[in-house]
């Protein structure tokens, strides 16, 4: 697995004290993106929060999934968690160890009482000993919030005090660009009470789900809409939505008492197989969201939700473009976005696809909206990695790729890529979803994103849109059943 090594410097550790009877969380902040270019120490708030035990134990939720490894528990892995100040409001994300869980607290403005909220993202210090004082956390007493040094810190800093090394994975930063693609598709699908919500979670199972979950183990949960409650079920029956390893809720447990409802995300449809979905427990001033991969032993890495977005020069161009009108919104207008770029609707949502896909931009369910922020890790660096694209472009490079129908005859256009030895079929079917030959595709259908086959087709008739060349043609060859032994390895892609 492709990794690197994330230095987090900190001016001190982060710490809740006591000064005059209030208590003080002081989270220290790593270098990150301001609208004034890189700090080493941003300050993003500093004044009260409106429910301290809430937030307390919500941060500590969200520091659950960064420290948490869903499946193959025996491998350690933590990262300090993000926080990006949109200027009304405090975000705090993190991702699973194992790629298959996002968390994200949303302390919103009435969660929020100071003078000041900043804009920029970076990651804050949570250690073994804020995480103790944070859980013997009591009482409403007033509590003080500091994201950031303070300001007689800043002038006397002479340089890092503290410093974190942790491994960062390329399937992490894909993980994290593909569940923010994901959710932008999501709909409501349900709402609980307080009261039902507290039932429902504490009434599912908490034992570790097997390694086989997913791939012949134990088949994934789903619950239904009944009455003011959700009633578990095992078939995807309609209006259904998925919770597949329902112990990976485990941290929403740590604000069940703080909970005023719980609403779930999910996809408009389902074809029986397991997706994604987002649980949001909702607080005053503030929500706790978990977004859940499909099965547990698969990571968001692998989905292919991105790659569409990442194929075209296109989206590329007007993802610069967009990305110089974004400064931290908290929500972003898509319509107000295409009045300043000269864009259409549809041109700004790609791109903001594709800056979603370098960490540039998150989604929020709950608001049905984009949300800027600048993840401080070479996110870039995922795109270019990214194996599936990366074989694609090889194909696209080698001449691997001969196209039989004129691309504008939707529906009817067909191509056969050469990978090693053996050719497949892709074509195009009505609504420009495109099918291949390979086991990729007869084992996913398209749930997990286009193979590197159909990725190379898209990529290879985009160049011939673009240069108006002639067509290159190549009789019609059909894969064998021989060749299904070896196509898993030829997609080329892991989770």
């Amino acid at each position: 697995m492709s990794r690197s090594i994330q230095a987090l410097a900190y001016a001190r550790p982060s710490a809740l004290t006591t000064e005059g009877g209030t208590g003080l969380l002081g989270l220290e902040t790593s270098g990150g993106l301001t609208p004034v270019g890189r700090e080493a120490h941003p300050q993003f708030f500093a004044g009260f929060l409106s429910s301290p035990q809430a937030a307390a134990r919500g941060l500590l939720a969200v520091a659950d999934v960064a420290a948490a490894r869903y499946y193959q528990r025996t491998l350690r892995a933590s990262l300090d968690p993000v926080v990006t100040a949109g200027g009304d409001r405090l975000r705090f994300e993190s991702f699973s160890g194992c790629c298959g869980v996002y968390a994200r607290l949303d302390v919103l403005p009435e969660g929020l009482d100071g003078a000041y909220t900043g804009h920029g993202t970076t990651n804050v210090d949570v250690n073994n000993p804020l995480r103790e004082a944070l859980s013997r956390l009591s009482g409403d007493e007033p509590l003080h919030l500091r994201v950031g040094p303070d300001e007689l810190a800043v002038t006397t800093l002479d340089g890092p005090v503290v410093e974190k090394k942790v491994p960062l994975p390329d399937r992490w930063l894909r993980g994290f660009a593909e569940s923010q693609v994901i959710t932008a598709a999501f709909d409501l699908r349900a709402e609980l009470s307080a009261a039902e919500a507290v039932r429902f979670l504490r009434s599912l199972p908490r034992t570790t789900t097997t390694a086989g979950s997913g791939a012949g183990g134990r088949a994934p949960l789903w619950v239904v809409p009944a009455g003011r409650t959700l009633r578990p079920t095992t078939r995807p029956v309609p209006g259904a939505v998925c919770l597949p390893g329902p112990e990976r809720l485990a941290a929403l447990q740590r604000v069940l008492r703080h909970a005023t409802a719980l609403r779930v995300y999910g996809p408009a449809g389902h074809d029986g197989a397991a997706t994604a979905a987002a649980w949001e427990v909702a607080m005053p001033g503030m929500r706790l969201t978990l977004t859940l991969s499909p099965e547990p032993s698969r990571g968001f890495s692998g989905e292919g939700a991105v790659l569409e977005a990442l194929a075209g020069d296109e989206a590329a161009a007007d993802a610069d473009l967009v990305s110089v009108l974004l400064s931290w919104e908290p929500r972003i207008d898509i319509a107000d976005l295409a009045a300043q770029s000269g864009q259409s609707p549809q041109r700004v949502r790609a791109a903001l696809t594709r800056l979603g896909t370098a960490g540039r931009v998150g989604y929020d369910a709950a608001d049905a909206a984009y949300f800027h922020r600048e993840l401080p890790y070479d996110a870039h660096r995922a795109e270019a990695r990214n194996p599936r694209l990366t074989a694609a472009r090889t194909l696209l490079a080698d001449g691997a790729v001969h196209l039989h129908a004129p691309a504008a005859t939707a529906g009817s256009g067909t191509a056969t890529v050469r990978s090693g030895e053996r050719h497949y079929q892709v074509r195009e079917a009505v609504g420009g979803v495109l099918s291949c030959t390979c086991q990729w595709w007869a084992d996913y259908r398209g749930r997990r994103g286009p193979c590197k086959h159909a990725l190379a087709v898209r990529m290879a008739r985009r160049d011939r849109t673009t240069t108006a060349g002639p067509t290159t043609t190549a009789p019609s060859l059909t894969t064998t059943a021989a060749d299904s032994t070896a196509a898993a390895a030829a997609s080329g892609d892991t989770r």
